[in-house]
């Protein structure tokens, strides 16, 4: 049977099974239109104040990529290429979108599946051997996907549809709760779940409070979920107060717009839930998607974002690179505003991709869960893409303070509750030399040279941690 005598037969069995096969209606999951999940997991993660844990209680660093395209674009090879490299950089969540209209992911993936017959109707097959073309289905692909991010270690944060272009088209109210029920009961807890895709949710707010009811109800059990907005926005202006909601999510964009971004993490610090920057700028993207003279976003701006973000209070970050979240190859099909001749194999590599494993080892060093945002341990703190950023613990063990132009500025080391050790830590490299202080209160302090970004890290004495960013 050829692929598309394949896609005739699952119509047809869409319609024995309910009469019809009106768009906006999905078969129920059954052993004819879902095959088993995937068979390594992790163990789930759950929100635990201000930050995630896993359910028995072990912190857990949000290090995500944006792999948006990856279902649609990569085969398994490829698939596994990329994940090795992502878990040797330290990465422990990619984000994908199950069903991405974007670069032709709407449309057959890299076995000439699609992931859709009759609207939003999962196009799935019987059985799940990927040596046979007739059984191995678009999901049974996106399975593969989970388990084997899984078997590195990371984690699978899912969006179930991409809203931009398809939310009350694609996805309404009268479909959102059934398909919620098949991709809950296909990836339960194994996966976050990521409703929303670059879309504010004026008007479309019962949807996805239906289609968050049907992944909970598909799951038979909580999961921890959120909601990725438009640029500039939070999850928290549509959904504060919503009992599926499990954690805000910020997209502060691809604009160079500082005291918005400010503005974003501030609010979200004060939301009450935790909370990240799902898609901050992107390396190698045109400034406000204007190419040049205006330029392309820099490893510089992507630290900024991230020790802002992180050091302002969130729970994590992720990283994007443009020729990586839409799998770019030089010829290969039409792309959305990347650099010509931008290659995803190469761009996994990027300065700033491989620099935030930096930011996670840096954080991993200290109880980070401690960490709240400490704006006053810090003097002429500044503005724009100059402010620096400063973390503290509660406990007082450690402050932080990011510098993104390597400036003098004045610290506080009477925050601390004893003798301060400090360090200067490079954000660009990771490697740690100490800082020359004298006693403690206010005082002026200068980073190594007079380059980029730095960390300023001051630790109490006391309590012997490691240098900054070591085991």
């Amino acid at each position: 049977m050829n692929r598309v005598l394949r896609r005739l037969a699952v119509g047809f069995a869409c319609a024995a099974v309910l009469g019809s096969c009106a768009a906006g209606t999905a078969p129920p999951p059954g052993p004819d239109t879902q095959a088993p999940g995937p068979s390594s997991t992790l163990e789930p993660l759950k929100a635990d104040g201000r930050f995630l844990s896993t359910v028995s209680g072990t912190p857990f660093f949000w290090l995500g990529d944006t792999a948006w395209a990856l279902p649609s674009a990569l085969d398994r090879e490829e698939t596994a290429r990329y994940l090795d490299v992502r878990e040797e950089q330290g990465y422990t969540v990619i984000q994908v979108v199950a069903v991405f209209p974007h670069v032709d992911g709407k449309g057959a993936n890299a076995y000439g599946d699609e992931p859709l017959t009759n609207g939003l109707n999962p196009a799935t097959t019987p059985g799940a051997d990927p040596d046979d073309e007739q059984a191995y289905d678009w999901w049974d692909n996106l399975d593969s996907v989970v388990d084997a991010a899984a078997a590195r270690g990371i984690r699978v944060a899912l969006l179930p549809v991409w809203a931009d272009q398809q939310i009350g088209s694609l996805l309404t109210e009268r479909n959102a709760r059934t398909y919620g029920e098949f991709v809950g009961n296909r990836y339960g807890d194994r996966v976050v779940w990521v409703l929303g895709g670059d879309e504010g949710a004026d008007g479309s707010e019962d949807v996805w409070t239906r289609l968050a009811e049907g992944i909970e109800a598909g799951a038979g059990r909580d999961v921890l979920m959120t909601y990725h907005p438009i640029g500039d926005a939070s999850s928290a202006q549509w959904f504060s107060g919503e009992k599926w909601l499990d954690m805000n999510m910020i997209q502060g964009g691809h604009c160079l717009r500082y005291d918005v971004r400010a503005r974003l993490v501030a609010d979200s610090g004060r939301a009450g839930l935790p909370w990240l920057d799902g898609e901050p700028i992107y390396e190698d993207h045109p400034y406000c998607w204007d190419r040049p003279p205006e330029g392309y976003a820099s490893d510089l701006d992507v630290r900024r974002d991230a020790y802002w973000a992180v050091f302002g209070g969130a729970l994590g970050h992720t990283y994007g690179h443009h020729a990586v979240w839409q799998f770019q190859t030089p010829g290969g099909g039409a792309a959305l505003d990347a650099r010509p001749g931008a290659d995803w194999r190469q761009a996994i590599q990027a300065p700033g991709g491989v620099q935030m494993g930096h930011l996670r080892a840096l954080m991993e060093s200290r109880p980070y869960t401690t960490g709240r945002a400490a704006p006053q341990v810090v003097s002429d703190a500044g503005s724009g893409a100059d402010r620096i950023q400063a973390t503290r613990a509660t406990d007082g063990s450690y402050l932080m303070a990011y510098v993104p132009n390597g400036r003098e500025f004045e610290v506080d080391l009477g925050a601390l509750p004893g003798p301060a050790r400090t360090w200067w830590f490079d954000p660009r490299t990771g490697e740690v030399t100490e800082a020359r202080t004298t006693g403690g209160g206010r005082q002026a302090v200068t980073p190594p040279d007079g380059g980029e970004d730095w960390v300023f890290v001051a630790d109490d004495a006391a309590r012997n941690f490691p240098a900054p960013g070591s085991d």
